[in-house]
């Protein structure tokens, strides 16, 4: 390092500072973000999905379909946030316009691309670490224990919501999804049959959302309506939906 580049800059000191106050303040004051569903957010410490932290998404066994859900799933949660959005990715494959109708729109996401996985991480890592951000979100195939955990405490220094989404090109890569990682929350979304309305031939959305691993928590399932135009879900209004969620546990597979 050069004398130059190690000499102070009162500037930066300053603004450092600044952030740190900031920083240190939010998260007492906001330390998760709740989804407004009482039967989820009641599996989740604090009640909500935890800020300064890292959280998982993958789509079911579906493919591309099921995938589709999880990142719109993600793009609901990004949505509720305040704030700029980094996204972190390899292939700029995503139809923006579904993630409008969510809320989530395009001036508050910026898109970073990079040629390889390895600089999707390092560009994820970096954001996280920026601060002041109101989530940033990942595309990876794979996600490595150490990885994970080093994402985890950028996250935790910033005070910033990490949100990954799995994806891959073959189903023999989603074999590592089962694989322990430093993620406080980790979900699988897959599409449903849509749920009946009084039109012929139109149905809302559904997902299955199940929340396989929640640190200091317990999995459960929830059948879901898929995000409306501020990101938010809800609980399918179907009855024998409700029934069915309640008698299925996440500790039976």
């Amino acid at each position: 390092m050069t004398a130059a580049a190690a000499a102070p800059n009162p500037i930066l000191d300053e603004l450092r500072e600044k952030i740190a106050h900031l920083q240190g303040a939010a998260p007492r004051k906001r330390s998760v973000l709740p989804f407004g569903i009482g039967n989820i957010d009641a599996q989740l410490p604090g009640g909500g999905l935890a800020y300064g932290a890292l959280h998982e998404v993958a789509g079911g066994g579906n493919g591309a379909i099921d995938g589709a859900a999880a990142a719109l799933f993600v793009g609901g949660i990004a949505a509720r946030t305040t704030g700029k959005v980094v996204w972190c990715l390899t292939r700029f494959d995503l139809f923006f316009p579904a993630f409008a109708q969510i809320g989530l729109h395009p001036d508050r996401v910026i898109f970073v691309e990079g040629d390889k996985e390895e600089t999707v991480l390092a560009s994820f890592e970096e954001a996280l670490r920026y601060g002041g951000l109101g989530a940033v979100i990942a595309e990876l195939v794979r996600l490595p224990m150490p990885v994970s955990r080093r994402l985890q405490l950028a996250a935790e220094k910033s005070g910033t919501l990490g949100l990954v989404i799995r994806r891959w090109r073959r189903q023999t890569e989603a074999a590592g999804f089962g694989s322990p990682t430093a993620a406080a929350t980790r979900w699988r979304i897959s599409v449903l049959p849509s749920e009946p309305l009084p039109v012929p031939g139109i149905g809302r959305a559904r997902w299955l959302a199940e929340l396989i691993r929640v640190r200091a928590g317990q999995g459960s399932e929830f059948i879901i309506g898929a995000c409306d135009g501020q990101g938010r879900i809800r609980l399918s209004s179907d009855v024998a939906d409700r029934q069915d969620q309640a008698s299925r546990s996440i500790a039976s597979r």
